[in-house]
């Protein structure tokens, strides 16, 4: 499973060498542990740079203009991770499965990677309602994610295997809306007790149900 610490992405700033991109990398990590136990607001600079084993918290600044960036990298990465199941699972085009068994599938390995990454999901759900920077970013990624969910949706009706009068695109935004919802509200404040097999298959039942998606051929 794909986690924050191997993920890797082109920088958007500062240097390009590989040092420079290793050292950078190495930041994002140090400024998600620390964001984990200190909370945004209580986080510091130099704390993250220390922990990435920069000799000065001035140097920080090579790679990140401010704390709020390097925050939003950390948001951005944790939404590409959350959101990989469903390119390699429920979009992958030579997966045999059906739909439901893809959705199962796809909703136990999101909502495992959300369990592990419960603590910094915490902070960045309560960021995301104040700092527009990081609202804005999980908006895009989500509306992309919410895009490719109507695209799928399309594709089953055409096929005749979902219910051709529900409007994808609202279909997509609300079982969005409820997985997302369901994964902060079990995992992260902790308002209900469940398992992650249960979680899953009750979820993908919920969704099956609602778009009326056919069963497959014995």
């Amino acid at each position: 499973m794909a986690t924050l610490t191997t993920a890797t992405t082109a920088a958007t700033g500062g240097p390009r060498s590989r040092k420079g991109e290793e050292t950078r990398a190495r930041l994002v990590v140090a400024a998600k542990e620390v964001f984990e136990e200190h909370g945004f607001v209580e986080a510091r600079i130099s704390d993250i740079a220390k922990r990435a084993g920069l000799s000065s918290h001035g140097a920080f600044y090579h790679y990140f203009d401010s704390k709020e960036q390097v925050f939003r990298e950390v948001a951005a990465k944790l939404d590409d991770l959350l959101a990989e199941p469903m390119e390699s699972v429920i979009l992958a085009p030579d997966l045999d499965a059906d739909p439901r068994t893809r959705l199962v599938i796809a909703l136990r390995q999101h909502l495992e990677s959300y369990r592990e990454e419960a603590r910094i999901m915490g902070v960045i759900e309560q960021v995301a309602r104040y700092d527009d920077g990081v609202a804005e970013v999980r908006f895009a990624r989500i509306t992309k994610h919410r895009e490719e969910i109507a695209h799928s949706i399309r594709h089953l009706q055409r096929r005749g295997d979902a219910d051709p009068t529900i409007d994808p695109v609202i279909a997509a935004a609300a079982l969005g809306a409820m997985a997302e919802r369901f994964a902060e509200m079990w995992l992260v404040q902790g308002l209900l007790e469940c398992d992650v097999d249960g979680a899953a298959e009750t979820l993908a039942a919920l969704m099956v149900n609602g778009l009326k998606i056919a069963d497959p051929p014995p």
